[in-house]
């Protein structure tokens, strides 16, 4: 994808299409689109997907309204990275922004800005993430980086909007991103109920921990519930594409920024009363989050160009049972820490490639200020972690994992050495191999070094220093390919 055009080109093309719309303007019967996304909120840790402690009822009845997908993955299990590749519709290294805090770059087509060009209102409220850039792709961005929630104006966004325009909406929420701040919201989780994953230590802060975040996820799935009546008062529900999903998992050790299905696999529920057929059903097909953008394009009548990596999945929406994807690709690059891991997963197999095996798999860094993580070294101090729990501290790790999801659908147990896997462990390294060829992945010889220490979270000397990010020497900016699907 070439970002730059020269200027004699742009002043051609104005004066050849002064007079003709560059998109077919959208219809009465054109959709709307909201899409609401937590912050760090992992795929089970709502009502719906069986969790039976969370509190998620509005969650819970849009799923059973509409379609709840149960195999959908980020790119990356980190802020930024994960958003701009949302919009994009592009994995991380192909964005130019494959790094945390790392903005959109200027010209990078999105699906905002391929709506609003089409004659779509676009908007956006709350936490941003996404750089100065890709503003211009919405017609209001409200910008919300701190304090509690940053769902405070999503209602106050969708008011505000043209009623003669089909409309976007990204409502960005800071629930259940650390600091807690959600304690004294509805009524608070218990700690001796909430569920204790087993790479964890089942202790009082821990528990504390986790009730906490269940938390800040009730506050989160109050506001959903809020806009869904502002919908419904608006009279445009029945034709709103509503999705909640989240940019990260849980912000735990072995979770948040790691590859494995506690960090990559998010809640994906879409309502669409005018739409969805068969209400309350469940898709298992894999879908990845680049799918969302060309499936909106689609759905709204708008082609999505070729910097558009996804494929839409709306045969899915219409007919849940339709397969759609065979492999799920996603990177964890730098996030406080140096890093490089590549991932591929089948509906039965993950392949993980880690060619920065010498540090150990905890989370960001400010999941190793936690609770939590105090008590996993308390633990492990005292010589008493189980298999499960030491594998958050191991290193060097292993610089290839190969997990069989159906037997171990919490990849704790890897198979790579296992000769009844040899062939599989071949098999998903060559289709990695093949998608890093065809999306122009690389290893940089000098990744962004650690800006934390890895046991305490403290700030190190080298805070600032960046790195050359992945796909930089190799253009993937102008990399377009889907690779393997």
């Amino acid at each position: 994808m070439k970002l730059k055009y020269p200027i004699c080109l742009y002043g051609l093309l104005f004066l050849f299409f002064s007079n003709a719309p560059l998109q077919a303007q959208p219809s009465a019967q054109s959709p709307n689109f909201v899409i609401i996304i937590g912050d760090d909120i992992s795929w089970d840790d709502l009502g719906c997907y069986g969790n039976p402690v969370v509190k998620s009822p509005n969650i819970d009845q849009l799923a059973s309204e509409g379609l709840k997908f149960t195999n959908t993955y980020l790119t990356a299990s980190s802020c930024s990275p994960s958003r701009c590749s949302i919009v994009a519709g592009r994995y991380p290294h192909n964005t130019g922004a494959a790094e945390l805090h790392t903005p959109l770059p200027a010209g990078m087509p999105t699906m905002p800005g391929e709506l609003k060009r089409a004659g779509y209102y676009t908007a956006a409220a709350g936490k941003w993430h996404m750089g100065p850039d890709a503003k211009s792709d919405f017609d209001l961005v409200v910008e919300q980086n701190n304090g509690s929630g940053g769902e405070a104006q999503w209602l106050n966004v969708l008011q505000q909007r043209p009623r003669d325009k089909p409309f976007f909406m990204w409502l960005a929420s800071h629930d259940a991103h650390r600091i807690w701040q959600a304690d004294d919201f509805g009524v608070p989780h218990d700690p001796g109920k909430v569920f204790v994953p087993p790479y964890l230590v089942d202790a009082p802060a821990t528990r504390q921990d986790l009730a906490s975040y269940y938390n800040e996820i009730q506050r989160f799935d109050f506001y959903v519930g809020q806009v869904k009546n502002e919908l419904l008062m608006q009279g445009v529900l029945d034709n709103t594409i509503m999705v909640v999903m989240a940019d990260n998992g849980r912000p735990f050790p072995r979770c948040k920024t790691r590859v494995y299905d506690s960090g990559m696999k998010t809640p994906f529920v879409l309502s669409w009363p005018k739409g969805v057929q068969s209400r309350g059903a469940e898709s298992t097909s894999m879908i990845s989050v680049i799918d969302i953008a060309p499936t909106f394009l689609e759905m709204a009548g708008i082609k999505a160009g070729d910097t558009f990596q996804g494929v839409s999945f709306l045969p899915t929406i219409k007919k849940p049972d339709a397969p759609h994807r065979n492999f799920i690709f996603a990177e964890h690059n730098w996030h406080d820490y140096e890093a490089h891991e590549r991932m591929v997963r089948s509906k039965h197999f993950m392949f993980v490639s880690n060619k920065r095996p010498q540090y150990p798999n905890q989370g960001p860094a400010d999941s190793n200020e936690s609770g939590s993580y105090a008590d996993l070294k308390t633990v492990r101090d005292l010589g008493k972690l189980n298999q499960a729990q030491s594998d958050v501290f191991a290193t060097p790790r292993a610089a290839e994992e190969l997990f069989d999801c159906l037997l171990d659908p919490q990849q704790l147990n890897n198979v790579a050495s296992q000769k009844v896997y040899a062939g599989v462990l071949q098999d998903m390294r060559n289709v990695l191999h093949k998608w890093t060829v065809e999306t122009g992945d690389d290893v940089p010889d000098q990744l962004t070094p650690s800006w934390y220490d890895t046991e305490t979270g403290k700030n190190l000397d080298v805070k600032q220093v960046r790195g050359e990010m992945p796909g930089t020497k190799t253009k993937a900016v102008d990399h377009n390919s889907k690779g393997p699907f």
